[in-house]
Parts: structure tokens; sequence; C-alpha cells
């Protein structure tokens, strides 16, 4: 972005607005399907609320939760989003990028401010965020790490922070650990004093260690509810083992944290969870699941851990915005180290 004496500019040259006028490079979707009902298009640029900010996008996010918008799947998702195709048809939740305008009941954000957070749209050259959902991005981090760390770092802050209740000295087990939210786990808890043993497949047991894990398990070779090893605390992103095998490797008041549904079939995508939320009122061991909430609190604590040196947000790919089917397909595929970005 260059200054001129009429405002700013965008990368292509063309003068950026502070409103919703003029029009913008975004990823949309038609209808709900695989990630070729993706495609590039000149849209219109979204204008911002009184409460919300709007930003110049530079980097976005690629999380499965963006996966499940795009799919329509589970299929509950459409109640909300719009039965036969999304009301909002920009792609992308992550974002990190500079602010060109301030909703007028906004306060502590200025134009050009770097930002980072969640908004709606960030698949695009502009996108809006409620203030209440971004922080403001430390100097340490690149467009590319903030806008990998807003869903996957807070979920995983949530995870270990409020029904995990990790403290010092606690065994605990990250299932899916080199994915967004286990690769930000294992940080985390290591930075909370724990012992941390990831699990992931073989090709990323390499990830796994360096992110600070003490044991690493590749699932292709060793079950992880095998043996003898009890932990205070399970954060199971992977979705797909028996809750009767996680409960032989917690302690007797140990918790399981299940974060995403990724097993759960086509309709609610919620049936493993709900299955642990009934069991744990009739056992010692503390079975639940995260319901993430989105707030720019712990998004400032996310970044000071960044700041730190506590906390680093793993990119493992980036690609330019044209490609964000491709990024889809890799997500989808499980190709993903830590987390994919696409700049803008």
């Amino acid at each position: 972005m260059s200054t001129t004496g009429h405002g700013t500019t965008d990368a292509g040259g063309r003068p950026e607005e502070a409103g919703g006028t003029g029009s913008m490079r975004a990823i949309v979707q038609d209808g709900y399907g695989p990630p070729d009902v993706l495609r590039l298009a000149e849209v219109p640029r979204p204008a911002a609320a009184a409460h919300e900010l709007l930003v110049r996008v530079r980097a976005a996010g690629v999380d499965r939760g963006t996966w499940h918008i795009m799919a329509g799947r589970p299929y509950a998702v459409r109640a909300a989003l719009g039965l036969r195709r999304p009301r909002n048809p920009v792609l992308g939740m992550e974002l990190a990028g500079t602010v060109v305008a301030v909703g007028s009941g906004v306060s502590g954000f200025a134009v050009g401010d770097d930002v980072f957070g969640i908004g709606r749209g960030s698949f695009a050259e502009y996108a809006t965020a409620r203030a209440d959902r971004v922080a403001h991005k430390p100097a340490a981090m690149t467009f590319e790490q903030a806008a990998v760390l807003a869903i996957s770092g807070t979920s995983a802050l949530q995870a270990l922070g409020g029904p995990g209740r990790v403290r010092q000295g606690h065994r605990v087990l990250v299932i899916g650990a080199s994915g967004g939210v286990g690769a930000h786990a294992v940080q985390l808890a290591k930075a909370y004093g724990a012992e941390v043993t990831g699990v992931c497949r073989t090709d990323k047991t390499d990830l796994v260690r360096s992110l600070g894990a003490d044991h690493v398990i590749d699932y292709t070779r060793t079950d992880c509810t095998d043996g003898d090893h009890r932990y205070d605390l399970i954060v199971d992103t992977g979705g797909n083992t028996r809750l009767s095998r996680l409960r032989r490797v917690l302690t007797p008041r140990g918790t399981l944290v299940i974060v995403g549904g990724e097993d759960a079939g086509d309709w609610l995508g919620l049936g493993r969870q709900f299955r642990a939320l009934l069991l744990s009122v009739l056992v010692r061991q503390r079975l639940t699941m995260l319901t993430t909430r989105q707030r720019s609190a712990d998004l400032e604590i996310l970044g000071e851990l960044v700041e730190s040196g506590r906390l680093t947000p793993v990119v493992g790919t980036t690609l330019p915005l044209a490609q964000a089917s491709e990024a889809v397909s890799r997500l989808e595929a499980g190709q993903a180290r830590g987390k994919i970005a696409l700049t803008v």
C-alpha cells in the first residue's frame, strides 16, 4: 500500500476508500460443495458498521471451519448460513491486515493500525471485523503468522485454560498435534509447565518435536491409548478415537476436551461430543467439548505469548489468494503442517 495526496492506494494501484464503495477481488462460492466451487471474482467492497473495522487484508488463515462453510457440512450449518448457498458468498474468517476505516462506535483502533483476528469474508482484499474480535498485531509476528493464530490459537488457549484446567506438572496428551489447534496446544501446554505428548503421523513427527513436545507418538505405528501411560488432560482434535479407549489413558479424575467434530457425520457433527457429555455425568472423569468464544482479550494474550517467544504460529504453507481452492484441498487431504495461509 502507498499513500497519495488523496488517500491510499492498494497493491494494484487502485484507490482505497474508507467506506464500502468500489470493488475488490475475493474468493466466492455460489453453492456448497468441494473446493472446486470456489472461484476468484470481483465483488463490491464491504463497509464497516458502527461496531466494526474495515481491514485491508494482508493474509488469511485456512481453518477447518472454513471447510465446513464451503462444504455446507454438517448440514446443520446451513440453517445458520443459508439453505442452498451461503448468504455471504465470500469465504474466510481468520485475517491479518491494516485498518482502513473505523466504525462510529469503535474505540481503541485507528486507521493505519495493523490488526489480526476474526472477520467476515477474509478471503478477499477487504473484510469487515467486529472490534471485539480483533487485536493489534505485535511487530514480532508476520501477517501470515498473525492470520493463522486467531481461531486455532484461541481454541487451544481456551481448551487448556477453560475445561482443561491445565497446571504445571500435568501430563497432557494432544491428539492431532501437527494441525492448527494441536500445534498451538502443544506450545501452550509447555508454556503452562505441563509434560506434553503429541500424536501425529510419521511425516509430521519432526514438526511436533520442534514445537517442544516431550514425547511424540506416531499413530500409524502406535495406538496412543495402549500402554500404561495416564494423562491428566487429553486434548483431542483428531475426532475418531472411541471414548472408551480415551478413558483408559485418563487418570481417574482426568479431563478429556474434544475440539471440533470431524467424526460425526453429515447432520449435526456433534455425536461424540454429546455422548461424552452424557457419560461424564456417570463417571468421575470429566468428558467435555470445547465451545470457543471469540474475544479480543484472548487474542491479546496470544500476541503477548508470541512476543515473549513462548508461542510461534506454525505456517506450513503460504499460497496466493487465487489458489484458495488448492489450499482448502490440501487442508481436507491432511497435508497441512500447522496452518495454511493465503496472501492477499
